[in-house]
């Protein structure tokens, strides 16, 4: 979907994607990944990175040619510490069980909901009320689940920020941070509008969701806590 081009360690690459390659590897074996991820780049104006893949043997970190170009060597590297951390952490893994878990039992209490409620009318409205209330019900528990979700995904991006500092140092963590603030309008304006699906693996989210409903924390706070720790 992000049209990423994976980067062969052993081909022909230029001096700026072996100097990707290069800093991936690194902080992998810093973080003690057995096996390297994949590396790749996508053409995006956006500030931004992400991490995916179905389990620590098998992940991507790619990262967008807008943060190569925009942000400077301690940025980018603090950004790929950040990425390294989540893939050591398991954190692609985790969000889609948590996910998992969470429309499970969407469905079930939706239908549990539903047969309570239909009970309380007149046999004949049974059917078309347990079927309304099934689609109401579906609707309010996704809501609440989403909440879960975002919040536990504003809590593995701390993670995230901590780990990258013990990888990279905590004034490049923080320094890219601040790279990212400040760079955040441009990568909203120019963000792509099909990429909703992947926003929780990425560095950094949109600013104008709500906080409860917010993949990433505030990155001022981030900023804090990393300073804090």
């Amino acid at each position: 979907m992000m049209r990423v081009k994976v980067l062969d360690p052993n081909g022909a690459l230029s001096t700026q994607e072996r100097a990707i390659v290069e800093k991936v590897h690194k902080l992998s074996r810093a973080a003690g990944l057995m096996h390297m991820p994949e590396v790749g780049i996508y053409q995006s104006r956006e500030v931004n990175a992400f991490a995916t893949g179905p389990t620590k043997k098998r992940s991507l970190v790619a990262v967008s040619s807008g943060l190569l170009n925009e942000m400077d060597d301690n940025a980018v590297e603090g950004v790929i510490a950040h990425e390294i951390t989540h893939v050591a952490n398991g954190d692609m893994v985790t969000m889609t069980l948590l996910q998992g878990i969470v429309n499970t039992f969407v469905v079930f209490l939706s239908r549990v909901a539903a047969i309570l409620v239909s009970r309380l009318v007149r046999s004949e409205l049974e059917t078309v009320v347990r079927f309304a209330a099934i689609i109401i019900f579906q609707i309010l528990f996704s809501i609440l689940g989403s909440l879960v979700v975002s919040a536990y995904s504003r809590h593995r991006e701390y993670r995230a920020d901590h780990g990258g500092a013990d990888l990279a140092g905590r004034d490049k963590m923080a320094h890219a941070l601040r790279s990212l603030k400040s760079r955040t309008a441009i990568s909203q304006a120019n963000d792509r509008t099909d990429d909703a699906a992947i926003q929780t693996m990425k560095i950094n989210g949109k600013g104008k969701m709500m906080s409860l409903f917010s993949s990433h924390p505030d990155i001022d706070d981030r900023i804090a806590r990393l300073e804090q720790r």
